[in-house]
């Protein structure tokens, strides 16, 4: 019986040397990266760039909100201020509608 078993791990032995001395030698390429298969490459860099898209995006619009916010406010228009002084009684009707109509 001893015999037997040992011949069967003989030939087991001989098959896997026979099977690794058949192999060619590796070679690297494109086709062998795990993440080319089924498009998976492709998909990971649209998402790439989607990414940093959105994050460019994001940037570029936080600092145009950011300068908007620094802006001093408009000063008030000669027409505002007129209406105001009006509304003060600083100035009567005839003057407020005389200067009303060099403003136009």
């Amino acid at each position: 019986m001893d015999a037997i078993k040992l011949a069967a791990v003989l030939r087991l032995d001989d098959f896997v040397l026979s099977f690794l001395t058949l192999q060619g030698p590796y070679e690297w390429g494109w086709r062998m990266h795990p993440m080319w298969g089924w498009g998976w490459g492709i998909g990971m860099m649209a998402m790439m760039l989607l990414f940093w898209g959105v994050m460019i995006f994001a940037g570029v619009a936080g600092i145009r909100w950011f300068i908007g916010q620094s802006k001093a406010p408009r000063p008030d228009s000669a027409r505002e201020i007129l209406r105001e002084r009006f509304a003060r009684g600083e100035i009567d009707k005839d003057e407020f509608e005389a200067k009303k109509r060099e403003l136009s």
